[in-house]
Parts: C-alpha cells; sequence; structure tokens
C-alpha cells in the first residue's frame, strides 16, 4: 500500500516538476522518468495485491466538507492498476526514444505522468464525487495530450470532439452518481451498496445511465464518434496509452457499477452484448476500409471493445439465469481479451509510431516493402496482427475462445430470446473475426511487403536496435508470455470474477483451466522446435551466401510498384 501512495507521489511531481521545467532535456526526464519510475512503484504492490488477492481500505477523513478522501484496492482494482502500469511502464521507454530531437511535442509532456496518476485513481477511489474528479482529470489531461500538435486544423477538430463527448458521458456519470447518493445517503462506494432494496426502473435508468457515460470512455457504437479522430491525432505513444489502457477504464467502470446495484434482469446482458455486436461490426467493417494505418488501428479498436462487451453481456445473461459457467466465461474471457488486446494493441501503436517516424506518412498506400529496411519492426507487427486477429496459438485466440465455449455452452440450454442473442453474438464474432484477418492482412502487407510505391520508403534509414523498438519487443514478448502462462492467468481471472458476482464464489469450470494449461504446453514444444530447426538451419547452411532475383514476373520485363495491390484495391471488394 505504501508503494502505491509512492507511486502516486512521483507521478504528481513529475507532472509538476516537467511543466517547471524549461529545458527540453529535463522536461523529458520529469515526464517520461517520471512516469518509468511511478509505474515501476505501482506495479510492485499491485501485482502483489492481485496474486495474494489482498483488499484494504483507508479513510483519510474529510478535507471539504461532502468529500470522503476513501481510497480502496481489492482484486478487481488490482487487476486494472497491472494493466495501467505495466503498459505505462513500457511506454515511457518507448516514449523516451520517440520524443528525441521533437522539442515541439514536449509542451504537454507534463500530462503524461498526470493522465496515468488520474486513470490509476480512478481505480482505487472509494468516493463517487472524488471518482468524478478524477474522472475529469483523466478526460482533461488526455484532451491536452491529443492537441499535442495544435497547430494543426485536423488536430483541433479531434480534439474538440473528443472534450464534447467525454463530457457528455460525464454528465451521464454525474447524474447516476447523485441518483445512487439520493438513495444512499452520501458519495461512499459503501453506502452505495446497502442502500436498501431498488425499483426495477429506477435500476434499469442507473445501468443505461453507466453503459452511456463508461460505453462513450470504451469507444463502443454509437457513442465512439471520438476515437477515431483522437487516436490518429494524437502522437503515437498516446495513442497507446489511450487504446491500450484509457479506454479500459470504462470497463472498469460498469464492472464496478455491478457492485451498487441488484441482480440483473435479461434485458441488461443482452443490451451489453447488443452494443458490443454493433461495435465489433461496425468498428472492423470502418478498419478495413481506412487509408490512414492510425485510423485503421484506432477503428480496430472499438471492434475489440466490442468483443470485451459481447463478454460482459454474456456473464450478466449468466447471472439472470443462475448459469455458473456463463458467468466465468463471460466475464473471464472478457477480462482476458482485455489483457492480450492492452499488449497487442500497445505494440501495434507503438510499430505504427515507428513506421510514421521513419517515413513521416500514415498512408497505406504511399508506403510498401519496408520489411527490407526495418526486418525486426516488420517481425514485431507481423506477431502484434497475428495476435489482435486472433489467430492460434497467440494470445488473442485464447481470449475469443473463451467466450466462444461460453456461448456455446449457453446455446446448449437457453431458450427464448436468451437464446437468440447467444446465436448473434457467435455468427457476429465469426464475421468480425474473418473481417480482422483481411484487415491486418492488408495492415501488414501493405506496408511491409511488396515494393516500395513512393520515394518515402526509399529514404528510410535501415533500422538500428533503439529503447522504441525494445519497446515494442517487450511487448510482443509478453503476448507470447500470455499463452504459456495462460492457465496461471486464468485462476487469478476467476477470483476477480467471484469478486463480481459473489454468489458464484465457490464455483470453478475446470476444462478451460486445462486446456488453457495444456495449450501453453503445447505452444513451448512449438517453440523449442522452431528454434532446433532455426539453429540446425543457421549450422548447416549459414554460412552459404544467398543468392537474389526478381520475382517471376509473369512475362512482365519490367515490373513496376504500380502493378501490385495498393490498400485501396485490397478491400474494394468487401468495401
Amino acid at each position: 500500500m505504501n508503494f502505491l501512495f509512492a507511486s502516486f507521489g512521483i507521478l504528481f511531481v513529475s507532472s509538476g516538476f516537467s511543466a517547471l521545467c524549461r529545458d527540453p532535456k529535463l522536461k523529458k526526464i520529469f515526464g517520461c522518468g517520471g512516469v518509468f519510475a511511478g509505474a515501476l512503484a505501482g506495479l510492485i504492490p499491485a501485482v502483489e495485491a492481485l496474486s495474494l488477492g489482498l483488499a484494504w481500505e483507508r479513510d483519510f477523513g474529510s478535507p471539504i466538507p461532502g468529500l470522503a478522501l476513501v481510497l480502496g484496492c481489492d482484486p478487481l482494482s488490482a487487476f486494472f492498476l497491472v494493466v495501467i502500469f505495466g503498459l505505462s511502464l513500457v511506454i515511457s521507454i518507448y516514449s523516451w526514444d520517440y520524443l528525441s530531437g521533437q522539442e515541439r511535442l514536449l509542451g504537454t509532456l507534463p500530462f503524461f505522468p498526470l493522465l496515468v496518476l488520474a486513470m490509476a485513481a480512478v481505480t482505487v477511489v472509494r468516493d463517487g464525487f472524488l471518482f468524478l474528479i478524477c474522472w475529469e482529470v483523466m478526460s482533461l489531461a488526455s484532451f491536452f495530450l491529443v492537441t499535442t500538435e495544435h497547430e494543426n486544423r485536423e488536430v483541433r477538430h479531434a480534439g474538440w470532439i473528443y472534450l464534447i463527448a467525454t463530457h457528455l458521458a460525464t454528465a451521464f456519470l454525474a447524474a447516476f452518481f447523485v441518483l445512487l447518493s439520493l438513495k444512499g445517503g452520501s458519495f461512499l462506494f459503501s453506502d452505495f451498496a446497502r442502500g436498501g432494496p431498488m425499483a426495477p426502473v429506477f435500476s434499469g435508468t442507473l445501468f443505461v445511465f453507466a453503459v452511456i457515460g463508461f460505453g462513450t470512455k470504451a469507444g463502443i457504437f454509437p457513442f465512439h464518434v471520438w476515437l477515431p479522430h483522437a487516436h490518429p491525432a494524437a502522437p503515437s505513444y498516446i495513442s497507446a496509452l489511450m487504446s491500450g489502457v484509457m479506454i479500459k477504464t470504462g470497463i472498469y467502470g460498469i464492472l464496478r457499477t455491478l457492485s451498487f446495484l441488484p441482480t440483473p434482469p435479461l434485458w441488461w446482458g443482452s443490451l451489453l452484448i447488443i452494443f458490443g455486436l454493433a461495435s465489433a461490426f461496425m468498428g472492423i467493417l470502418n478498419s478495413a476500409a481506412q487509408r490512414d494505418f492510425k485510423r485503421l488501428l484506432a477503428y480496430s479498436s472499438v471492434e475489440n471493445m466490442g468483443i470485451m462487451f459481447i463478454g460482459l453481456g454474456l456473464g450478466l445473461l449468466g447471472i439472470s439465469v443462475n448459469r455458473h459457467e456463463l458467468v466465468i466465461l463471460g466475464f473471464g474471457g472478457g477480462l482476458f481479451h482485455l489483457i492480450n488486446h492492452a499488449l497487442f494493441k500497445g505494440a501495434l501503436f507503438l510499430g505504427a509510431g515507428q513506421v510514421l517516424h521513419a517515413t513521416q506518412s500514415r498512408l497505406i498506400d504511399e508506403l510498401g516493402g519496408l520489411i527490407k529496411k526495418t526486418p525486426i519492426l516488420g517481425s514485431l507487427v507481423l506477431v502484434s496482427s497475428m495476435a489482435i486477429a486472433g489467430l492460434p496459438p497467440l494470445n488473442g485466440f485464447i481470449s475469443e475462445a473463451l467466450i466462444y465455449v461460453g456461448l456455446f455452452r449457453g446455446l446448449q440450454t437457453a431458450d427464448g430470446f436468451p437464446l437468440f442473442m447467444m446465436v448473434a453474438a457467435v455468427l457476429g464474432l465469426t464475421f468480425a473475426g474473418a473481417l480482422t484477418v483481411m484487415t491486418f492482412g492488408k495492415f501488414f502487407g501493405m506496408i511491409f511487403l511488396g515494393e516500395a510505391r513512393t520515394d518515402k520508403v526509399l529514404k528510410v534509414v535501415p533500422e538500428r536496435f533503439s529503447p522504441a523498438l525494445g519497446a515494442c519487443l517487450l511487448l510482443v514478448a509478453m503476448c507470447l508470455v500470455t499463452v504459456v502462462f495462460a492457465g496461471p492467468i486464468w485462476s487469478v481471472l476467476q477470483k476477480i470474477v467471484a469478486q463480481i458476482d459473489p454468489a458464484h464464489q465457490a464455483w470453478e469450470i475446470r476444462e478451460p483451466s486445462l486446456f488453457l494449461f495444456n495449450l501453453g504446453r503445447i505452444f513451448l514444444g512449438f517453440t523449442a522446435a522452431g528454434l532446433f530447426c532455426w539453429l540446425g538451419f543457421r549450422i548447416l547452411w549459414g554460412r552459404r551466401s544467398p543468392r537474389s532475383s526478381v520475382t517471376w514476373d509473369c512475362g512482365y520485363i519490367s515490373p513496376t510498384p504500380r502493378m501490385q495491390y495498393t490498400g485501396s484495391s485490397f478491400v474494394e471488394p468487401l468495401t
């Protein structure tokens, strides 16, 4: 606990000193270094609390009348703290290299540690009024970071869209907490839970307000309007932070809301599944049609948040119909996908930042053949693209498979409207998964494969290993680590689900645990076999000089870049 408070202090002080410093080097030391130190200090108690299932709450009194400074941590808070601090730690390493020689981006750097502090504070405050203050600080800090390059009209436009959307969401959350305080007698979360029985209309209204308020931050359809504008406009390290963890605070808010509300009726879970299906379908469809690779990644976040909402909706349906396995597979699969999305989407946005830094272009149709100049970056983006496409045996496949298993379990016994929703969810997930494979085939293939389409690629300097590339490598490595340790991770997630729905805390589902443990062993076996083959190849043929020639040209005497697919032509039939 003391380490967590130290983390908050480091982040707050580093934000202040970074704002006061005029020297660019010192500003970067306090901004990037402060996030690194603060995230490292906060990660230690978060991992401890999550692994041991610790819970604590401390009341620091009331410095202002009506405001109770109560902080606490339980497995749900610890889970989100691990994700927030873990990804922030890696991004701070990337940002140090990314901001080198870019003094024009340092003006808003003090908001970087402030954003990390606000996100972490949102997960540990236990008072509704203080929660809204931290939520607003998080929104304003991210607004200033999005508008870092405010001299660009497109960036200013994106910033205002984000600011308007996030404040409309805050209005719904304010109404949510005010109504709860009238029922419970104060803004304390503990009083919310002891507020007594609620009328169905009252609890339903609260749930809808929470879904709109938190769903807007999560970027689900149709409240996603800010996301495809803000993520491309922000610097790449901020895009990774916003997509990797900030939008996940919306998931935290909805899960925390469930502890204040009574047993959910069927329509609550169905509503989340409907939002999830719309987000998954519309998100990946828009992503496939994009020419700007950062907008492609932004719309892909909408799709992945939809997958998480389908998992949450399945969990709520399980509570409503008293099906334990649906609760665990739905909530557990959604939370597992949250971890995975933070890893592979963080890696993809950091990789996109490297591409943008090297080529000075965000347009897919202006690139091509980049893997010849940046083979390491290309390999990392390839693995991340395979992970986000849900291809086995990478981590994206695991979390989506858990949700699929939950849906098929529900199909065996459900009837009526729940059966219809589960059938729709299976079909929607399948269709979205197929589109994701195509979209990221386009993303990787059109940027890294083929021939250079413009001089922007020809002028790229061959890559050298750097801290930015090391940060990408670390996230991709974690994508592989989560596969190997999927079993232990699933065991931890089941404890968190038990906290969300205490009625099922003594119940476990063994089949997914055995499947995930075996999957980790299979993955290790394939990895060892691959390394063995690679070493054998290097020993037997490594000293031979390779021969190179042009690709078979099908009768063309002189192939040109114009003879290959572009990103637009690749998806033209679908569009």
